[in-house]
């Protein structure tokens, strides 16, 4: 009898195998035809739909990363709350491989690359200077725990290691059907603030905390959620005449889990905004979260 066996470059990952994972990100752009360009040339992301000023972009149909242009914009400020990165999460590590092979040849500036144990990951900067994250997951049966926190060290990326998980010959050129965004990683203006939200609001887990920074997940994953305070460090609401990070969505996994962080959110005294499959809340720097149904 034969067996359809899944493609592993299409199956969901651990990051998106729980509660609440991250669904889409949305970006203010000066220039919608360079970051369009630069997304799918670096990813090679798919235009799912498109208009004059918005461009959604992703893999396998599913778009979760929409780029809206919006005229006189300020360059985004890195002493202000908003994006730290966007992670890009592959579905294995020989598609990731394949990727640091595409971006070698195509001498992309990273601008670093590290083994974090739970995972393997690069480092750059979009054309607007929006941090970017692209990286594979280890099993989570091999990461790490001390109680109920993961380990995440900072080691430098054995890139020759990684790259063996490829052939030399293999391209790459689309996206796998599996990528998608695995985690988002925000400055703020004060970790104990956006704890209070994440966790005591949203309902998010304690996974890590480190010099300035906090991570946080949902169903155990090492992290969806990261925040910092290295360049931001008391700052206060965002304004929306800059370029970078409008939104971003968490999705829930089924109908209870919407209905439970909805709950919780109301319970906190959040102010919610009905949205279409869910609701939208700010954080305390006014940074627009949404959480939806998958």
């Amino acid at each position: 009898m034969c067996m359809d066996v899944p493609n592993p470059s299409a199956v969901p990952t651990a990051a998106n195998r729980t509660p609440l994972h991250i669904g889409a990100v949305g970006l203010a752009v000066r220039d919608l035809e360079t970051m369009e360009a630069f997304y799918q040339s670096l990813l090679g992301l798919s235009i799912i739909d498109r208009t004059s000023s918005v461009s959604r972009l992703g893999a396998g149909g599913v778009a979760f990363l929409k780029l809206e242009h919006r005229p006189g914009l300020k360059p985004d400020d890195k002493r202000t709350a908003g994006l730290y990165h966007t992670a890009f999460l592959f579905p294995t590590r020989a598609d990731h491989a394949r990727w640091v092979m595409h971006m070698a040849r195509s001498h992309i500036r990273i601008t670093g690359a590290s083994d974090h144990g739970v995972s393997e990951a690069v480092y750059l900067d979009d054309p607007e200077g929006n941090g970017v994250e692209v990286y594979n997951d280890r099993p989570p049966e091999l990461w790490q725990r001390d109680g109920d926190l993961v380990v995440m060290p900072t080691k430098a990326l054995d890139i020759q290691d990684l790259l063996r998980a490829t052939k030399p010959h293999e391209s790459y050129i689309d996206a796998p059907a599996g990528l998608r965004i695995g985690h988002i990683h925000l400055r703020v203006g004060n970790v104990e603030k956006a704890e209070e939200f994440y966790r005591g609001a949203v309902g998010l887990d304690l996974t890590r905390r480190r010099g300035g920074a906090t991570f946080m997940s949902s169903g155990g994953y090492h992290h969806h959620v990261g925040a910092n305070v290295w360049h931001s460090d008391g700052a206060g609401l965002r304004t929306d005449d800059s370029a970078g990070l409008t939104w971003f969505a968490m999705e829930a996994a089924d109908d209870q889990s919407l209905a439970q962080v909805t709950a919780r959110l109301k319970a906190a005294g959040t102010v919610l905004t009905e949205v279409p499959k869910g609701v939208e809340a700010t954080d305390p720097w006014g940074t627009r979260v949404r959480f939806v149904a998958a």
